[in-house]
């Protein structure tokens, strides 16, 4: 009975082929047809996934385990190794992240099969085309995978699968961000053609040829024209008209339509779509040396942060056994990403110093050199001696007035004066 009651009410009623919709998909109203595959041959959705899957991908990766002091790496644990370096024999790190994170870009969901061994262990992870995977539930409302092969199907396990999801309606199935920007895409595709086609016509608009009287055979003479005079190949070649015939321009010309200013456009609606600073792909028209890193850092913070939160703790789910999670946790380091000029570090650095919350070794870590020997003071806290507690203020105001007090001539007379004036007076 429980099972029952405490089923998802969100299950999809449907099968879900990864996320390629077949309503999403299809014509655009640019007239184009936009899939995942058409899309990454636009320049601009080529170079944000690009920048976002490499980005991902060249993340520090690593396993660590909880401690009395924080945290330390888990370089024992067998997910290290392959999170940090090899996944499958196969694949690096770099090359499986960044497979999964294109996947999650253009598809909407990124899959990895889970090999274990007989105790549980993850043993290799290995990725799944999206387009192939279908999620649904039985009758009982537990949750499969089924990846459909050339020769046939496998129904997977929820444990036997890394999931990670992206923006989506159910939250178990994320949503393509290319069919959801599917028009966006096409208008994109359609000038690109249109600009190739008005240059392979020898950027001259189309147009009719005008005759004062009756043509026997039109199409004899538009295949005439069209041999001596299309292409790039014939551009400003003198035409020779007979017979009175005139040639009259129908096309729109590209600056009337504003060709430039359109692919511009284009280019700004797309990176909107991955939340992309426009210069990281090639467009500095606002761009400055003053914006320019601020816009850096806000990719890592507004564009990037929500992605490695997906990772981690879809990772970390499907990964570590119950019994682990408590004591182990999966994180990228960004802080990379975050470091500033050298000016900037080292004024940091300084203060963090000087203010007792980073010992030399804390910051030599972070600019990545060695670490200085203990027996050299490489870990020690340090803090300015000039400054102090002000309830222990007033004992050291006390104990300096003794001691004068003890060398003066009248120094009973001080004592007096010392224990009745407020602890506040910095005088004897």
């Amino acid at each position: 009975m429980f099972p029952r009651l405490f089923k998802a009410r969100d299950k999809p009623k449907n099968s879900l082929w990864g996320s390629t919709y077949s309503f999403f998909f299809g014509s655009t109203s640019s007239g184009k047809s936009v899939n995942e595959r058409t899309a990454m041959q636009t320049t601009a959705v080529y170079a944000c996934v690009r920048i976002l899957a490499e980005t991902i991908a060249s993340l520090p990766l690593h396993v660590y385990k909880y401690t009395a002091g924080g945290k330390e790496k888990a370089a024992s644990h067998q997910l290290y190794y392959l999170l940090h370096d090899e996944p499958n024999p196969e694949m690096t790190s770099f090359v499986f992240r960044e497979t999964l994170m294109s996947h999650l870009l253009l598809w909407g969901n990124a899959y990895a099969q889970i090999i274990r061994d007989g105790r549980g262990r993850v043993l290799a992870l290995y990725p799944l085309l999206p387009d192939r995977v279908t999620v649904d539930r039985t009758t009982d409302g537990q949750l499969y995978y089924e990846y459909r092969k050339d020769s046939g199907y496998v129904i997977l396990r929820p444990e036997d699968v890394l999931h990670i999801p992206g923006l989506g309606f159910d939250g178990l199935v994320g949503y393509s961000p290319i069919a959801m920007a599917k028009n966006a895409i096409g208008m994109a595709i359609a000038t690109e053609e249109y600009g190739a086609k008005c240059f392979a016509n020898g950027a001259s608009p189309g147009g009719v040829l005008e005759h004062p009287g009756v043509v026997k055979d039109p199409a004899r003479i538009r295949e005439s024209w069209n041999a001596v005079y299309q292409g790039s190949g014939n551009a400003h070649r003198i035409a020779v008209l007979e017979e009175g015939m005139k040639f009259q321009p129908i096309g729109i010309p590209p600056e009337q339509a504003q060709f430039l200013e359109t692919r511009k456009f284009q280019i700004n609606e797309i990176a909107r779509i991955f939340r992309i600073p426009p210069h990281m792909i090639g467009d500095l028209e606002k761009s400055s040396f003053s914006n320019i890193e601020q816009q850096s850092l806000e990719f890592v913070k507004y564009t990037l942060d929500p992605w490695v939160v997906r990772w981690e703790q879809a990772m970390q789910r499907a990964l570590l056994s119950p019994s682990e999670k408590g004591d182990f946790f999966i994180k990228f380091n960004v802080d990379g990403l975050l470091r500033g000029d050298y000016q900037s570090r080292m004024n940091g650095y300084a203060i963090g110093r000087q203010n007792g919350w980073m010992s030399a070794n804390d910051i030599r870590e972070l600019e990545n050199l060695n670490r200085i020997p203990e027996e050299l003071g490489g870990d020690l806290y340090l803090i300015n001696g000039n400054m102090t507690k002000l309830a222990d203020a007033g004992i050291f105001l006390k104990q300096s007035c003794l001691a004068k007090a003890a060398t003066s001539p009248s120094g009973s007379t001080l004592r007096a004066v010392m224990f009745l004036r407020p602890a506040k007076s910095t005088t004897c």
